[in-house]
């Protein structure tokens, strides 16, 4: 006999039961048989496409990507392994930071940075003479550019090795443009002072009240006054408002100065409280990430950099531009299977702009902590340069595209330009142009990127990154190879100690 199941579909499904065999053809009930022999000859074949096919809408290729995981992980092992039995363990924060401490003129170093202070008082006293007074800008120019010049006549006086050195221009390069941003809302608060002044004085003359006339658009920026109603939204709290000249004392001042932003404010938006577990896990993550940080560059970098620059010195510039790019793809074929240049990237990107900003913003109770935005979904090499550093792009927005929006972008490129060569070649105490040569080479290729579709664009400006930073770190290192250490043995094993590299042909 045939029992009747139902599919999934409704329909009856008859199956044959152990008694029947296929020469019982007359037993049973002429129905089932005729239903069970419908069934037998149903289409096994219809349009359908294979799955790797786009219009197949297949989507789900979780099993691929976890194969792919495994081949990275064990790739990873398979390089660090051989990285370890040629090279032994390097890793050694310790030596990285008795290297740090015993460089030489340390205190020299830690004097250049205690001058920040006075330029920072400085600055304060400038804004309170001038709003008195009303005098021209013309010293304020002046104290930036001693103030960003200072490293620079620094280092040709004394000798700094490149770790601290690069730490100074950073904090320097920071502190001035803090204080551009503070001298310019101050000088946009005091035209607002001279504005009101004479709309008051228009409206007496007219009978008309202030709230009947425009408001200035740099109301806002200068009283930031909010209801009371809203002084405390989705957990953000609005301090005591300030306004101008108000702000003008020390306590506002080095409050800007710490909090993690470019851009001055009368008012900043604060949140309630210090969240105790949230400063915990940023501050674990910054010991480990940089640990993991030193680890990288002393077990990997270093030493592909050194065994890269003696054959430098031997070849002509077609050579050595050849050799450059091998090893950068080189470095670009280890990104994806071991931690070399890239990912040291990474890894910075996420202690820096992520923990660290994180723990200042949480520590100074400032509220606005958007860092960061989705650079790694960057279809465009103007988008990721808008996306990767939210401080930075919010300072050019601010103070270079809305005051200059007619030489804008040729402003904002030439600021980019020259302090990414400012935080390369003065640390080094050696000028030369390839962080600026960089800079232009992103704008024919920023322009091909335009024109490729977005899966492709994204592919371009990976590449971008991935290549673009070891051609420029080999570049700059070998100058700096040859000029301090070529001649001096003894001087590069004391720079490269900290890693603890011996030469390795």
């Amino acid at each position: 006999m045939a029992s009747c199941d139902i599919k999934s579909n409704g329909k009856a499904f008859h199956k044959r039961t152990k008694n029947q065999n296929f020469g019982d053809v007359g037993a049973g009930d002429d129905d089932d048989q005729r239903n069970y022999y419908d069934d037998l000859l149903q289409a096994v074949h219809k349009n359908r496409d294979s799955l790797f096919t786009s219009s197949s809408g297949y989507t789900n290729y979780r099993g691929l990507f976890n194969l792919c995981y495994i081949i990275l992980v064990l790739s990873n092992f398979r390089v660090a392994l051989e990285n370890i039995l040629k090279y032994g363990i390097l890793v050694d924060p310790l030596r990285l930071i008795g290297y740090f401490f015993t460089a030489p003129n340390l205190r020299s170093l830690f004097g250049l940075l205690s001058i920040l202070n006075l330029f920072i008082v400085i600055s304060l006293h400038l804004e309170r003479y001038l709003f008195k007074n009303r005098q021209s800008n013309h010293w304020i120019f002046i104290h930036l550019a001693i103030e960003l010049f200072t490293p620079i006549i620094a280092f040709n006086y004394f000798e700094f090795n490149p770790i601290a050195a690069s730490v100074c221009c950073v904090f320097y390069s920071m502190i001035f443009l803090k204080l551009v941003s503070y001298h310019m809302v101050n000088y946009w608060c005091r035209m607002k002072l001279i504005i009101d002044k004479q709309f008051d004085s228009f409206n007496q003359i007219n009978g008309l009240n202030r709230s009947d006339t425009q408001s200035n658009p740099i109301q806002s920026l200068c009283d930031n006054k909010n209801d009371k109603d809203q002084a405390v939204v989705d957990g953000i709290e609005q301090s005591k408002q300030i306004q101008y000249p108000n702000n003008l004392n020390l306590k506002d001042i080095y409050y800007f100065m710490v909090v993690p932003t470019l851009c001055y404010e009368l008012n900043f938006p604060r949140t309630r409280r210090i969240r105790k577990t949230f400063l915990i896990k940023r501050f674990l993550e910054i010991i480990l990430l940089f640990q993991l940080q030193i680890g990288f560059c002393q077990q990997w970098i270093w030493p592909a950099i050194q065994n890269s620059l003696e054959p430098f010195m031997e070849m002509s510039f077609s050579k050595m531009l050849e050799r450059l790019l091998k090893l950068a793809v080189s470095l670009f074929s280890r990104t994806v299977t071991s931690v070399p240049n890239h990912l040291c990237w990474q890894v910075f990107f996420y202690l820096y702009f992520h923990s660290i900003l994180n723990l200042i913003g949480e520590l100074t109770r400032f509220a606005d902590r958007e860092f960061y935005r989705d650079w790694w979904n960057s279809e465009s090499v103007e988008y990721f340069w808008k996306t990767w550093n939210i401080p930075v792009h919010r300072w050019c927005v601010r103070h270079v595209y809305l005051p200059f929006s007619k030489t804008a972008s040729l402003v904002v490129f030439l600021i980019s330009a020259f302090f990414h060569e400012y935080l390369v070649s003065v640390p080094l105490n050696m000028y030369r142009i390839w962080a600026f040569m960089g800079m232009i080479a992103n704008i024919p290729y920023a322009i091909i990127v335009r024109k490729l579709n977005k899966n492709v664009a994204n592919f371009a400006v990976w590449l971008l990154l991935i290549i673009g930073q070891p051609l420029c770190i080999l570049m700059y290192y070998h100058d700096f190879y040859v000029i301090h250490m070529a001649q001096n043995q003894s001087l590069a094993s004391n720079h490269f100690a900290f890693a603890g590299i011996e030469r390795v042909n």
